[in-house]
């Protein structure tokens, strides 16, 4: 049964008792054994009163989760060994191995259930667990326990978050991929696309695998080889990957096939590598966006109006109307740091003006070995009462430097 409240939203504002005029008092909700978890709905609607003036109510919808469903009569779970396929079985995979073996790809079965995420999905004994797993066999459709899992029955959004070495199941990867891309994958790649084989070719068949393979999350891209019958489907999430790999494994479309479901190999296009980078730089950048302030972020993002003029300010170097390029304006801003920490105290340093007057200029010194002549010096020291006073050159503490002449009297 589903509960319905109003409440305020601005800058409209709406009577407090207006939710107990039209419905009654609000109950409110909260997650316990009984009831597992409340899933909430958010609707807006807009009204007119007489006097023309408009407000807006947000209705907010609570309803209890509902639990999940057993796929499978737990009475029809038999843990009997498969069929024997090898000579020797092995205990830890619980697979036949050794033997003389047809195609292993023609000898594969069709999976005997399929999930179904409109009805199988719920709350489990794992919604109450943070950072719980998901559950294998719901992607693969035969879960007997229900909402008694302890594992989660719904499908992997962008808000659960996993360690790199382990996949959504919580099954550990590995170093490098099997030789035939199955099995659960490497921690050392981020792979979302999956190899989709043996598929019924038809005309429509980009539309057939977008209509099965979307069912299991968002998808960035698909590649489809209608000759060959051969599909590359790309999710924008990792985990739905991962959970869609599982699920679509041993299945088939709108015909009889049984795909063959894969991890894909890296793509040897230069425009899918570079695609595959920059989106990573924009996860990254994303990653930093979420770690550093908000007003921080705004300001190295120029969305700060006050960051802006300061800015602004702080690089014109005193010139009225200029506005410097971001480079010098960050060259000028590590220069500040760096006589700050010098100093202690960040300050700008003293730099001598560009045009001076003759009388407020003091004395100037003139390099003896410099530019200017004997006659130019004196000619200065007249017009400047004496001021001008002339130094002797420093001489070279060191060796002279070589610079690669072919002359030897360097």
């Amino acid at each position: 049964m589903a509960e319905t409240a109003e409440i305020d939203t601005p800058p409209v504002e709406i009577p407090v008792d207006q939710a107990q005029q039209e419905g009654g008092e609000e109950q409110q909700l909260t997650p316990n054994d009984d009831n597992a978890l409340v899933q909430s709905e958010t609707a807006v609607t807009t009204t007119t009163d007489a006097d023309g003036t408009q407000k807006k109510t947000k209705k907010i919808i609570r309803k209890k989760r509902r639990p999940a469903r057993p796929q499978v009569d737990p009475a029809t779970v038999k843990s009997e060994p498969p069929p024997q396929t090898g000579t020797v079985f092995n205990i830890w995979y619980n697979k036949w191995s050794g033997g003389d073996r047809e195609d292993k790809y023609l000898s594969k079965h069709a999976a005997p259930s399929r999930c179904n995420i409109s009805k199988d999905s719920g709350y489990t004994r794992a919604d109450k667990v943070t950072g719980s797993y998901f559950c294998l066999f719901f992607a693969r459709g035969v879960c007997p326990k229900g909402y008694e899992c302890e594992y989660l029955h719904r499908l992997p959004t962008l808000h659960d978050l996993f360690n790199p070495n382990v996949d959504c199941f919580g099954r550990d990867k590995h170093s490098d991929y099997r030789d035939d891309m199955g099995g659960v994958g490497s921690f050392m790649r981020q792979n979302r696309t999956l190899y989709v084989g043996r598929i019924h070719v038809t005309d429509d068949i980009e539309e057939v695998v977008s209509r099965h393979f979307a069912e299991w999350g968002q998808i960035d891209r698909i590649r489809v080889l209608t000759s060959r019958g051969v599909a590359f489907v790309t999710y924008t999430n990792e985990a739905n990957g991962q959970f869609a790999k599982e699920a679509m494994a041993h299945q088939s479309l709108d015909h009889s096939e049984i795909l063959n479901v894969r991890w894909a190999t890296v793509d040897p296009n230069p425009l899918a590598q570079k695609r595959e980078a920059r989106r990573l730089e924009e996860q990254a950048a994303e990653a930093v966006r979420r770690a550093l302030p908000v007003e921080f972020v705004a300001e190295l993002e120029g969305r700060d109006p006050e960051a802006r003029k300061r800015k602004k300010i702080e690089g014109s170097y005193g010139l009225q109307g200029y506005e410097p390029p971001d480079e010098v304006w960050f060259a000028r801003a590590k220069e500040l740091e760096a006589a700050g920490d010098e100093t202690g105290q960040l300050e700008a340093p003293e730099q001598p003006l560009m045009i001076e007057g003759g009388g407020s200029a003091g004395q100037q010194e003139v390099g003896g070995g410099g530019i200017f002549s004997s006659s130019t010096v004196a000619a200065l020291r007249g017009l400047s009462g004496g001021n001008v006073t002339t130094k002797q050159a420093p001489q070279a503490s060191g060796p002279l430097v070589g610079y690669g002449s072919d002359d030897e009297s360097d």
